[in-house]
């Protein structure tokens, strides 16, 4: 008998629902008025009904909760002392491949190749939870499109990679999140497929997704007027310069987009070298504090450890891998991070005095 049907499918496995994984790891009452409050703020500085900055700092991935955690105390910290920035720590759990690597948490938890879905489901459910109950904002890049049932709601903001900015289904998917959104431009540096997606998302749609009890459904999406550009430079050149950020303007006013500006330090505006952040950290911050508003946010790569690590070397004992040190891109230490942040803190202030 001829067989049509999951040709390559090796094995399936069913997972819990994103209804019974939400009821495992509720959100308090506090919790969720807090992810309110929150996307309310940061509406309101995308609005500009808020003058302080946006900073996103924390890790390239999340492989390690614990780690996560402390980097949470420490974010917790400084938004007491930098008064006119509003931290929202990264918290990602997916990693986009050009060819092959390690996928993230969301796809490798123990870091084995064993690919335990489940326990991510729990492990990253449980961490959001944790930060929602101390009060600090997390935002998440989406990749998967299922995923975010699981774990959306618990996001203060969250942005659709460069690698996927085109397609689709991200930008159908991105019509339906209740957070406001970050699209980044392509690998190439380009900005147009980003434009393109957030005039896309702003119109809503009919797709097909799931729901809560993982049973298929007609999603109609309305209207979503949060989606803001992210520039994380390209392949051939950065673009974070005031020539690049004074380009994006022009090219968002004629295209009709009233949106803000995200600039990423790190990536290819970097040149993928975390000791070039700080650099382009300043020449941002200088832009922000000569009077730029269009610039709201700033995105940094930064863990407790300078640096990087393979993530095989946790491959038959996670102990092996430096604590506090990314197993995927390069990240600023802390204290470079601190520092990063502070100059932020001023050029924001400076620019509210203008």
């Amino acid at each position: 008998m001829n067989n049509l049907h999951n040709t390559h499918i090796i094995s399936q496995k069913k997972l819990s629902t994103p209804e019974h994984i939400k009821n495992e790891f509720p959100l308090s009452e506090k919790a969720k008025q807090f992810i309110v409050h929150s996307r309310e703020t940061v509406g309101n500085i995308v609005k500009w009904k808020d003058t302080r900055i946006i900073a996103i700092p924390g890790p390239c991935s999340i492989h390690d909760p614990k780690s996560a955690l402390e980097i949470a105390e420490k974010i917790k910290a400084l938004q007491e002392i930098l008064p006119h920035l509003f931290l929202v720590m990264r918290v990602y759990f997916e990693k986009p491949r050009t060819t092959i690597g390690w996928k993230g948490l969301i796809n490798d938890p123990h870091l084995n190749g064993t690919f335990d879905i489940e326990t991510w489901l729990r492990t990253a459910r449980k961490l959001l939870v944790d930060l929602a109950e101390m009060w600090v904002p997390a935002a998440g890049e989406f990749l998967d499109p299922l995923s975010p049932q699981y774990v959306a709601d618990c996001f203060s903001w969250a942005a659709i990679w460069a690698r996927t900015t085109e397609s689709q289904i991200h930008r159908e998917m991105t019509s339906g999140l209740s957070m406001p959104t970050g699209m980044k431009n392509g690998t190439n540096g380009g900005i147009q497929i980003a434009l393109d997606g957030i005039k896309s998302t702003i119109q809503g749609h009919h797709f097909l997704g799931i729901d809560e009890q993982w049973d298929i459904a007609h999603m109609h999406t309305t209207w979503k007027d949060d989606t803001h550009i992210i520039l994380r430079g390209g392949s051939n050149w950065p673009n974070y310069s005031k020539c690049d950020i004074a380009h994006t303007q022009e090219s968002l006013e004629k295209a009709w987009i009233e949106t803000w500006i995200i600039v990423d330090v790190s990536h290819a505006n970097s040149w993928k070298n975390h000791e070039n952040q700080p650099l382009v950290c300043s020449d941002v911050a200088q832009q922000i504090a000569d009077g730029n508003k269009k610039i709201v946010w700033v995105m940094i790569e930064s863990h407790i450890k300078a640096w990087n690590q393979s993530h095989t070397a946790g491959k038959d004992d996670s102990s092996k891998l430096v604590y506090g040190q990314s197993i995927t891109d390069k990240c600023v230490d802390w204290n470079t991070n601190v520092l990063m942040l502070e100059e932020l803190d001023w050029a924001s202030k400076k620019r509210a005095q203008i």
